[in-house]
């Protein structure tokens, strides 16, 4: 029961984006609000997840089985789409949306809710892989539907989060820890982040029209994100030596709904962003069920 009211809490800002466009329609600019997002406050949370203990090379075993997990079912969506989807954005998204996670606002949280604050640590390593992998094989992908292979890495390079990760990360490594006073800075800029996307899901949500609905690429989307990547993670998982929380962590990861990142960039990238956001509503709706046996399911690592 804990776990649904954590899910429930998360998803009451998403409530809000949907109640604010329903009540001001037009006055709400939402390409605004994502440029403002992407580009300025997302900074913020990878500065302050970077930055909020040291690198230990202890803790990178489990991001790089969740990056591992992640390139191995890459590698099988890409043929998979190229045969099932001949509309260009259609097999971006096919071939990537499933692998962004919401390994952030619902997977820390989430985290904390079933493992307790040990998970911390953990769960922040493996929300800053997902997003390295939003903003290269993300960006790539979704950048695709409008832009050529060159184009599509040009707008990885474009993207301040990038080189914001990787100052940040140089920072950690030479020793660099905020003041108390910085770090606060820094963690309302981040949560002012995960609270703006989950408006922002929530806005894009109203103009969605669900008759429309495209069954094939969700079922597909939803497939894969459920129980391809899950079944794929489960027998790398049982066939390493770590902990079995830390298993169960990494699979927690791997099977959160879809990120609200993926509506982020489509948007940015025109790459149908109402389809995408019907793809993350359908996901984050079947997350709730799932939710409920989630905790079984971890404890049999």
């Amino acid at each position: 029961m804990q776990t649904l009211f954590s899910i429930l809490g998360i998803y009451l800002f998403i409530a809000v984006g949907f109640g604010a466009k329903w009540t001001f329609k037009e006055k709400i600019d939402d390409r605004t609000i994502i440029l403002i997002s992407v580009y300025f406050l997302q900074i913020f949370l990878t500065f302050w997840g970077l930055l909020k203990r040291p690198i230990d090379t202890e803790l990178l075993f489990a991001p790089a089985l969740y990056f591992g997990i992640t390139l191995l079912s890459l590698l099988l969506m890409i043929p998979l789409s190229k045969m099932l989807f001949t509309d260009t954005k259609e097999r971006s998204m096919a071939t990537v949306a499933a692998l962004i996670g919401n390994t952030g606002n619902l997977g820390i949280p989430l985290g904390i809710a079933l493992f307790g604050e040990v998970s911390v640590p953990y769960l922040t390593l493996i929300n800053l892989v997902n997003l390295f992998i939003v903003y290269t094989i993300g960006v790539f992908y979704y950048s695709r539907g409008e832009f050529s292979v060159h184009g599509s890495l040009m707008n990885i390079l474009k993207l301040p989060v990038l080189w914001a990760a990787m100052v940040a990360i140089a920072l950690n490594l030479a020793g660099y820890r905020p003041s108390e006073a910085v770090d606060k800075t820094l963690m309302m800029g981040a949560y002012a982040s995960m609270t703006m996307q989950l408006i922002l899901f929530g806005i894009y949500l109203y103009g969605t029209k669900f008759k429309e609905i495209n069954v094939r690429l969700t079922t597909w989307i939803s497939g894969m994100k459920f129980i391809v990547v899950p079944a794929l993670g489960w027998i790398v998982l049982a066939n390493v030596e770590i902990e079995a929380a830390v298993k169960g962590m990494v699979f927690l990861e791997l099977i959160v709904p879809l990120a609200i990142a993926n509506v982020n960039l489509a948007s940015l990238y025109n790459c149908a962003p109402r389809t995408m956001t019907v793809q993350v509503f359908v996901t984050s709706v079947l997350f709730l069920g799932i939710a409920l046996v989630l905790p079984t399911l971890l404890r049999m690592f």
